[in-house]
C-alpha cells in the first residue's frame, strides 16, 4: 500500500528507501516509493519486483517503451529504472538512449537510473550524460540497487525535483504519446520552447489534445512547480483571476470574443505574464493581440493527421479504464484495432477515449471487439455515428479479414464480434471474395 508524506515529513531530510540491514532484513523507517522497472526480461522484472515489495515499495514492471511511456503519462514515479537493451541480442544502448532521452525531454525532473551490463560502461557514461542520475551494473546486488536508488531520489530531492506520483485520467499527465511524425513535431517544439518564457498559441479542433499540450508546456517550464491557472474568457467571472496571476496561465476561447474584449484583454494581460493560449483558431485575433499571444504557434493534429497513434492511443485508454475500474488489463482483438485505425472519431482523440472507456465497461472477458468499440452495425455507412476514414470497401475487407483470423475463420464468433448476423457476413464475405 502506498502511503502519503506527512506535512512534517516535508520539512525534514527526505526518507530513504528501506534498506537491507546485516542480518538480511529489511529496515522499514522510510515512506513508499514508487518505482518503475522498464525490462525486457520477465524473470528479472519479477526479481526485481519482489525485491521492492519486500523493502516496502510499490514497483510496476513496463516490458517495452510503449507500455512505460502509457504508464508515465498516467503517474510520476519517484524513480524509473531503465533496462539499456530491451530486445533480445541487443547490446548497442541504443534502445535505452532514446527512451531515456524521450522521457527526460518529457519531464526534466524524472530520476531515472539505468541499467547496463559489465560491458556496458561507455553506455551508461553516455545515459548519465544524457539525464540519468545513476547507473546500476548486472549483475547487481541487492543492497547496491536499494541504495543506489535511494541516493537518486534524495539528489533529486536536494535539487527540489522530487514528486510522488499521482494517477489521472488520460489527459491528466504532461507525456504526449504517440509515434507519429506529426506528433513528434509537437513534442519538438514543446521541449525547444516549453523552457522559455515565449508565449505560445496552441491550436487545433476540440479534442484534439490542445490542453495536454499546453500542460506539457508547463511541465518543461521554470514554473513547472506551481499551479497552472485555467481561464475560460467567454466566463466573465474569471476574468479577474488575470489580476492576481504571475508566472503562466492558459487562456481560452479568446477567438471567441468580440474585437472590443480581446481590446480590453489585451490591456489586462500583466507584463511578465506568459500566456498559454488554446483556440481553434487565431484568424479571429486583433493583430496586436496576436503579437502578444502568439510569439510561437503550435498546430496540434487531428487524430487524422495521425492515424498511425489512433491505435496505441485505444490501447493506452483501455489500461486507464481497466485500471479506474478495477478490470484486468482488457485487450483490443484485431478486428477492433482495425476498425479503430480506420475511423474518424467525433470529437478526435477524446472521442476515441470515451468509446475505449464504454468498451470496457461492456467487455465481460476482457477482449474488446468491433461490436463493444462501436455497438451499431460498423458497416452501415455514413448515415449516423463513426464513419471510416477511406473506402467503405477497403475498411470492411480488413476488418472482416481482422476478425474471421482472430476467430479462426469460425463465421458465427467472428460476425458476432462484429456486430453482424451470420448471414450478413457470409454475403460480405462473398461480396469481397473471401
Amino acid at each position: 500500500m502506498i502511503k502519503r508524506i506527512s506535512s512534517a515529513s516535508l520539512t525534514s531530510d527526505p526518507p530513504r528507501l528501506n534498506t537491507m540491514s546485516a542480518d538480511g532484513r529489511f529496515n522499514h523507517e522510510a515512506s513508499p516509493r514508487d518505482i518503475l522497472l522498464i525490462e525486457d526480461d520477465p524473470v528479472v522484472g519479477r526479481t526485481t519486483e519482489i525485491l521492492f515489495r519486500l523493502a516496502g515499495h510499490r514497483l510496476e514492471i513496463a516490458a517495452d517503451t510503449t507500455t512505460a511511456y502509457s504508464l508515465l503519462a498516467r503517474r510520476r514515479y519517484d524513480a524509473i529504472l531503465l533496462d539499456m537493451n530491451l530486445t533480445a541480442g541487443r547490446s548497442d544502448g541504443a534502445e535505452g538512449l532514446a527512451c531515456l532521452d524521450r522521457i527526460v525531454a518529457d519531464d526534466p525532473r524524472a530520476c531515472v537510473v539505468v541499467i547496463t551490463a559489465h560491458s556496458g560502461i561507455r553506455i551508461a557514461v553516455a545515459a548519465m550524460q544524457a539525464g540519468a542520475r545513476d547507473f546500476v551494473i548486472k549483475p547487481w546486488r541487492k543492497d547496491d540497487l536499494l541504495s543506489k536508488v535511494d541516493a537518486a531520489i534524495r539528489r533529486s530531492a536536494v535539487d527540489g525535483e522530487g514528486h510522488r506520483s499521482a494517477v489521472g485520467n488520460p489527459s491528466a499527465g504532461s507525456v504526449l504519446l504517440g509515434t507519429s511524425v506529426a506528433i513528434e513535431r509537437v513534442r519538438a517544439l514543446v521541449r525547444r520552447v516549453g523552457p522559455t518564457v515565449a508565449a505560445v498559441c496552441v491550436m487545433g479542433a476540440s479534442g484534439s489534445g490542445r490542453s495536454l499540450v499546453a500542460d506539457a508546456l508547463h511541465a518543461a517550464s521554470p514554473d513547472a512547480g506551481t499551479r497552472l491557472p485555467r481561464i475560460d474568457l467567454t466566463d466573465p467571472e474569471q476574468w479577474c483571476t488575470l489580476d492576481n496571476t504571475t508566472g503562466t496561465i492558459v487562456l481560452r476561447n479568446v477567438d471567441r470574443l468580440t474585437s472590443h474584449a480581446q481590446a480590453r484583454l489585451l490591456d489586462r494581460l500583466m507584463p511578465g505574464l506568459r500566456c498559454i493560449t488554446i483556440v481553434e483558431d487565431v484568424a479571429p485575433f486583433l493583430p496586436a493581440l496576436r503579437r502578444r499571444l502568439c510569439t510561437i504557434e503550435i498546430v496540434v493534429p487531428s487524430l487524422a493527421e495521425r492515424r498511425d497513434d489512433a491505435v496505441l492511443l485505444a490501447r493506452h485508454f483501455a489500461s486507464v479504464a481497466g485500471e479506474t475500474y478495477g478490470r484486468s488489463t482488457p485487450r483490443l482483438t484485431p478486428a477492433a484495432e482495425a476498425f479503430v485505425a480506420i475511423t474518424d472519431w467525433p470529437d478526435e482523440v477524446r472521442g476515441l477515449a470515451l468509446a475505449i472507456e464504454r468498451a470496457v465497461l461492456l467487455s465481460d472477458d476482457g477482449l474488446i471487439d468491433v461490436a463493444a468499440v462501436r455497438p451499431a452495425d460498423p458497416f452501415a455507412g455514413s448515415g449516423g455515428g463513426t464513419a471510416p476514414a477511406f473506402g467503405m470497401q477497403d475498411a470492411e475487407k480488413l476488418m472482416i479479414e481482422a476478425a474471421l483470423k482472430e476467430h479462426r475463420h469460425n463465421v458465427s464468433r467472428a460476425a458476432a464480434a462484429l456486430g453482424l448476423s451470420r448471414g450478413t457476413l457470409y454475403r460480405r464475405m462473398a461480396q469481397h471474395g473471401l
